[in-house]
């Protein structure tokens, strides 16, 4: 489906596009930017970016101190701080498989990775630093002088940019070797019987995979599930009724790792969540028509989990040293 076509109908149809069958992902469908894949000077440029907190206001904060790799890329808070101390005002989502995604924050309000990088730095309390003050700080540091300069021989250090070399980093976080993968692969010994009983769950009696489905387990839509949360939502962005409090569905991949849960951070667990579908949600008024009770017990709950569980795949990251103000322009392995 042409992807101007798909967000479309991402905006204005009152459910999402469902339907694809589980899998696992395939690198080969990533559209990059300008159809060409980074080079690793740009992937290792925008990784160092990411943990340095000169991109905030008062370098008090980096990319990574909300999106924390041992935490899931996550920070394992209900809302995260701001450089200025402020907490934010939504919970803040894992970054696995953004990759494949067409549209980006709980409200769907950006269709681009770089977009929602370059907005997050200088458009938002988050980092607070637009273009005329985070560039001249960069600036004085060699290692970013050096390798906008080697990268982006044409357009040099701009926001956009440094907002491509970020998001192709953020490209990079990808997880497809999961106990689930290797049980698609043949493998059948990956998974327990119990998460095999809860995948046969997901699909049928629960029906998980209407909103979460395909390779990353989301339909990339927006969806009212019944929290007990006066925020609009997406109703923000695209002002349909439909859309009052409706948040995007969350990617389920190593969905373990980035607790807490929901647009809000108000669900402590993965069988917290299971318990609050299996009740029909907590608030009735203009809920997704998907949601109604379950009626599962406590075994094909816990069966469930177990399932979500095999979406798990353990992985080791090695953080980017940060550059002193006089250090030249290295790659370090990725």
């Amino acid at each position: 489906m042409p992807r101007l076509l798909c967000l479309l109908l991402l905006a204005f149809s009152p459910l999402a596009i469902y339907g694809e069958d589980l899998a696992t992902p395939n690198e080969k469908n990533i559209v990059y930017p300008g159809g060409k894949a980074p080079s690793k000077e740009e992937i290792y440029l925008g990784k160092v970016l990411f943990f340095d907190k000169r991109v905030s206001k008062n370098s008090n904060v980096s990319c990574a101190t909300c999106h924390n790799p041992d935490l899931g890329w996550g920070d394992g808070n209900s809302f995260s701080q701001m450089t200025g101390g402020e907490k934010q005002a939504r919970h803040v989502p894992h970054l696995y498989n953004l990759a494949w995604n067409s549209v980006f924050f709980w409200d769907g309000r950006t269709d681009s990775l770089n977009k929602q990088a370059s907005g997050l730095m200088s458009k938002t309390k988050v980092m607070d630093l637009p273009a005329d003050q985070l560039i001249p700080k960069l600036q004085q540091v060699k290692f970013y002088r050096d390798g906008f300069k080697k990268v982006f021989k044409k357009e040099g250090m701009t926001m956009d940019t440094i907002a491509a070399a970020m998001a192709s980093f953020e490209r990079t976080i990808i997880t497809k070797n999961s106990s689930f993968d290797k049980y698609l692969k043949g493998d059948k010994s990956a998974m327990s019987p119990e998460a095999i009983n809860g995948m046969a769950l997901f699909k049928g009696k629960a029906n998980c995979i209407k909103c979460h489905d395909g390779a990353n387990l989301t339909d990339e839509g927006f969806h009212n599930i019944g929290l007990n949360s006066d925020d609009v939502g997406r109703f923000k962005q695209v002002e349909k009724d439909l859309f009052k409090r409706a948040f995007r569905t969350s990617g389920l991949r190593n969905i373990a790792l980035s607790a807490p849960y929901m647009h809000d951070g108000s669900i402590p667990s993965l069988l917290e969540v299971v318990k609050f579908y299996n009740r029909g949600g907590d608030r009735t008024s203009g809920i997704d028509e998907a949601i109604k009770p379950l009626e599962l017990n406590d075994t094909e709950m816990m069966e469930l989990v177990a399932f979500l569980g095999s979406l798990t795949e353990f992985q080791t990251f090695k953080r980017p040293t940060i550059p002193g103000d006089n250090d030249p322009f290295k790659v370090e392995k990725i």
